[in-house]
């Protein structure tokens, strides 16, 4: 996209988001949930916007959709082909921007994003785009973070400390049901929401806050730019061990978020 605002912002989440690989083993079974909730059949066209390491797109290229996939960091789709080459399956990978999809209008019957759209900084882009390449009757679902839990609670904590730029909304408002709503108005029709869980295994707050800290672009970002303020970041690191414990128990921390599908109007 010419002369994009935000490009400089971009530029950031395509190289803090290329650590992400390690956490692929914790969104795959919610790929499959989230293919499954959508209702992909045997031929169906299929857009994984935001595709990340691409576990939404093999999963649905394994139930026999012809996919393709886009995103924005190169070194998230280099893994993406190798589990695509691994799980012996076809698809078209493009490195490009969820606000600017390089596809045709119309051009799938179904379009999915796990975890992935919601970093867009304009809302209202990325949704016109992901409802523009989709069919007339075609189905748009995706995943997203609560921001009254887990996940959702740690991006508004890591908010606090470093804001997102002007004009960029929390990414944890794509959580709630009513903002969903609101962003998607009157293009669809039939809007279903579903909540799901993942457990991730903790042996500690401490280890799963430097797991983060290595692999998740907002906390990675945020920890680079306090490195020399040690009191605040020790506090934010106090913070947000206190909020794993606080979804922890029995050595596995919960992670729930909420699946939304709708069916573009006619």
């Amino acid at each position: 996209m010419q002369n994009d605002p935000f490009a400089q912002f971009k530029a950031a989440q395509r190289e803090g988001w290329a650590l992400f690989v390690p956490l692929e083993a914790y969104t795959t079974p919610a790929a499959a949930r989230l293919v499954e909730f959508a209702r992909v059949q045997p031929g169906e066209k299929l857009l994984d916007a935001a595709c990340g390491t691409g576990v939404v797109a093999v999963t649905a290229a394994r139930t026999g959709a012809q996919v393709k996939a886009l995103d924005l960091c190169p070194v998230l789709l280099d893994r993406a082909r190798w589990n695509t080459g691994t799980a012996g399956v076809a698809i078209e990978f493009t490195e490009g921007d969820v606000e600017d999809l390089p596809y045709p209008d119309a051009s799938f019957d179904v379009v999915l994003s796990q975890y992935g759209h919601m970093f867009a900084p304009r809302p209202e882009m990325a949704v016109s785009e992901m409802l523009r390449v989709l069919k007339p009757g075609g189905r748009i679902a995706f995943s997203t973070w609560p921001p009254e839990l887990f996940i959702g609670r740690m991006f508004n904590l890591v908010g606090q400390y470093l804001p997102p730029p002007p004009g960029v909304p929390p990414v944890a408002l794509w959580g709630d049901p009513s903002v969903i709503r609101e962003r998607l108005g009157d293009r669809v029709t039939n809007l279903a929401f579903e909540r799901e869980a993942m457990y991730v295994p903790a042996l500690s707050p401490q280890h799963v806050r430097q797991s983060f800290e290595a692999t998740a672009a907002p906390v990675l970002k945020l920890v680079q730019m306090l490195k020399d303020d040690v009191a605040k970041l020790t506090q934010f690191r106090t913070e947000l061990e206190a909020l794993i414990a606080a979804y922890t128990r029995n050595n596995l921390v919960r992670q729930q978020y909420l699946m939304t599908c709708a069916v573009k109007r006619p």
